[in-house]
């Protein structure tokens, strides 16, 4: 018997679904027959025939407003919401480095989309009776790392309680809301962070992988988790497989974050 996700002809909107986790997110629900949309600040020149690219910036409301009707028009309604978009810009130096303009871009980031593309959307699955809405948070809300990603870490605290909040709301209404919180991924842009550690401290990127998790307090996995693990882990959340997970958080960081 195989292990059918039950997810073929559901429609999904992915945010920030042509790079790093949103691209292997969106890879992962095709495979499984799903009717992608994503988004992104610019459409790529080849973009693959199969999914819907949106080109909008999510950091502002009218972005989301245009993604929200593009989607609802295009895919004819929604199943699935994965809010994978985030990130951080601020400097390091901890709180006194950041102004109230990099506290504003953390949260526009890292917790407007959601509430927006959520606030446009919902009514549609409410009114169908069934959903799935998966926000990605990060393990940086329950370990910040004080120097470089406190607005950051505050933004994603406050999506996984807004989560929390909305699971209690729309559960009962037939739409359950799951948080995946991620650990350090080893995207792109991870390793291009590695390789910059590693030339400037003079060793390999292996080397400069070990620096970052040392700043992390250690991974007992022993490396970072691959974009394609957590878009496994999101895929299965997303499906009728998971149908009572609802209003918890699933945290995938190779046992980064100590717990009791």
């Amino acid at each position: 018997m195989g292990f059918d996700l039950g997810l073929n002809g559901k429609r999904a909107l992915v945010t920030g679904g042509t790079k790093g986790v949103g691209a292997a997110v969106v890879q992962a629900l095709t495979v499984e027959g799903v009717r992608v949309a994503t988004t992104a600040r610019t459409v790529p020149d080849k973009a693959s025939g199969n999914i819907h690219y949106i080109g909008a910036d999510l950091m502002t409301a009218q972005g989301c407003a245009k993604v929200a009707e593009e989607v609802l028009q295009a895919l004819g309604g929604i199943d699935i919401v994965v809010n994978v978009l985030g990130g951080s810009s601020a400097p390091g130096g901890g709180f006194a480095a950041l102004t109230d303009e990099e506290w504003q871009k953390e949260i526009d980031q890292n917790l407007m989309p959601a509430v927006r593309l959520d606030r446009a959307l919902l009514p549609s699955m409410i009114a169908q009776g069934s959903g799935v809405i998966i926000h990605v948070t990060s393990i940086q809300h329950t370990l910040p790392l004080p120097d470089s990603t406190t607005a950051y870490a505050a933004a994603k605290a406050a999506l996984s309680t807004y989560s929390k909040s909305l699971s209690k709301e729309v559960t009962p209404k037939g739409v359950r809301v799951v948080r995946v919180s991620p650990g350090w991924i080893e995207t792109d842009a991870a390793v291009a962070l590695a390789e910059r550690l590693a030339r400037d401290a003079g060793t390999d990127y292996e080397g400069g992988k070990k620096i970052i998790m040392n700043a992390l307090g250690g991974i007992p996995l022993g490396r970072p988790a691959k974009p394609g693990e957590v878009a496994d882990l999101i895929t299965f959340l997303a499906s009728s497989r998971a149908a009572s997970i609802t209003g918890t958080e699933y945290v995938i960081d190779g046992g980064t974050v100590p717990t009791a």
